[in-house]
């Protein structure tokens, strides 16, 4: 039997133990099945949670330094490196500015080749994200064809100078380009020639097709070219399938990943337990249960055990359903098999019974993740508030405010959202307003999220005038 799936090198020490017989494990399934039915059903066909994050975090490696042979001092030495660095950025972002104001000319009679050679400037990888970072920002309505036109010229001319060639982060930027000027077609010739030139296609690049192409009917045809492609690349997957599927599940393209995992099976490749889990995640966001049930069998079947992220679908279920006490079972019972919830968990368990207006379950498992040793988090914090305010019990909000800053954790703008939303729903428009000013006392700056809210509140309670005055 295949040994569990584990997420995070905490739990690395607790494989040896973990290993459960299928006997077992056809028992822990039948469990499952009786926590998640109870006497209703729950869930339904148009929920969208959060159920699953993901579990591989990049890694970055640093460069090592060798100052052995180095006569100056170490701190010297560090210096001058870090001087040397900010120089490097700040001659990359006035040469960037010089080559955007030279592509701003672009036009009949103007020679911008000649004009970018005239500027005499050495051409690097962050040289050029810093222009096509320009070009994408200055993207609008009115000025589309034009951006794409200028962003590919430079592309081209960047790509022809001596001791340059561009990395795949530099296609990917021109495809985003490409992406909000709405060049199709543009996309994909820039896709072929990464392959041609040997750049492995990524998950990014395919998210940034299905997110585009998906949108204009395409997403089928994006599909079948990275199955086919030989250079597909996403490497903390086991293979491109689970690379694909995840990007789907979060593209909402849940009808498109049943085909998918089909030509999966067909091509002779076996599901793991994160191709289960993102299945399962779908199957419940569509509100097919008993597909979702099926998944869940299937996978004990083929000698996989819950991991974290199962746990964590599994508990938005019973938590979205109103199910306390199967909950509560199945938190003792990750404890059990070696499996201590985390945040994570109880975070995700608390918004299920947050939308599902149960506010005593949310409270009473709030205080069990504070008595199993886990802190709070902004998030968990904020998903409290959030449903003390859709219930309409704003001292309660105010009182988990209060407690969060108390306890260190300071509130993000989706915290003050939630708040400020409060307070207009009471009339209390002065306290909302004042929000702002604390946020930015707080080194947090209100978004267009936020001043919407605010806005359309006072709006329609014919108070617009006190923003103003602000």
């Amino acid at each position: 039997m295949n040994s569990i799936s584990l997420c995070g090198p905490r739990l690395v020490r607790r494989t040896c133990s973990y290993l459960i017989s299928t006997s077992k494990l056809k028992s822990y399934l039948n469990l499952i099945r009786s926590f998640c039915n109870g006497n209703s059903d729950f869930g339904s066909g148009d929920s969208k949670c959060d159920s699953f994050e993901e579990p591989l975090k990049r890694m970055w490696s640093s460069s090592n330094f060798d100052f052995a042979m180095n006569e100056e001092p170490v701190e010297t030495n560090v210096r001058r490196q870090f001087s040397l660095r900010q120089s490097f950025f700040e001659l990359s972002r006035i040469d960037a500015e010089r080559v955007l104001e030279v592509l701003k000319q672009d036009g009949p009679g103007f020679d911008s080749k000649l004009a970018l050679d005239e500027l005499d400037i050495r051409v690097s990888g962050l040289l050029v994200r810093k222009v096509l970072t320009g070009i994408l920002k200055s993207i609008d309505h009115s000025n589309k064809m034009r951006c794409a036109k200028l962003g590919f010229k430079f592309f081209i001319w960047s790509s022809q100078q001596e001791n340059f060639r561009h990395t795949a982060n530099s296609y990917h930027l021109l495809m985003k380009i490409f992406a909000e000027c709405d060049e199709f077609k543009a996309m994909w010739r820039l896709v072929d020639e990464m392959i041609e030139k040997g750049f492995p296609t990524t998950g990014r690049t395919f998210n940034l097709l299905i997110c585009t192409c998906g949108e204009a009917g395409l997403a089928r045809k994006v599909v079948e070219k990275f199955i086919k492609s030989k250079t597909f690349n996403y490497r903390p997957f086991k293979h491109s399938y689970n690379a694909i599927l995840h990007c789907l599940l979060v593209a909402n393209q849940y009808k498109l990943m049943e085909w998918v995992y089909q030509q999966m099976l067909i091509d002779g490749h076996s599901p793991d337990i994160f191709t289960y889990n993102v299945l399962m995640s779908a199957k419940y966001r569509l509100g097919k249960l008993d597909q979702f049930h099926t998944l869940l069998d299937e996978m004990g079947r083929s000698g996989f055990s819950p991991d974290l992220h199962t746990y964590n679908i599994l508990l938005h279920v019973l938590g979205k359903g109103d199910k306390p006490l199967a909950a509560l079972n199945l938190l003792n019972h990750m404890k059990e098999v070696g499996f201590d919830p985390g945040v994570l968990h109880f975070t995700t368990l608390i918004d299920g019974f947050s939308r599902a207006g149960n506010l005593e379950a949310c409270r009473y498992f709030f205080d069990e993740m504070v008595k199993n040793g886990c802190v709070p988090d902004v998030v968990s914090y904020t998903v409290m508030i959030t449903g003390y305010v859709v219930a309409g019990e704003l001292e309660n909000a105010q009182k988990m405010f209060d407690e969060m800053i108390t306890n260190g954790q300071l509130p993000n703008v989706f915290t003050y959202n939630s708040l400020i939303r409060g307070l207009c729903m009471a009339g209390k428009f002065k306290e909302a307003c004042g929000m702002l000013k604390d946020m930015e006392s707080r080194g947090c700056n209100p978004n267009f999220l936020v001043y919407s809210t605010l806005v359309s509140n006072l709006r329609n309670a014919g108070k617009l005038s006190k923003l103003t005055k602000l």
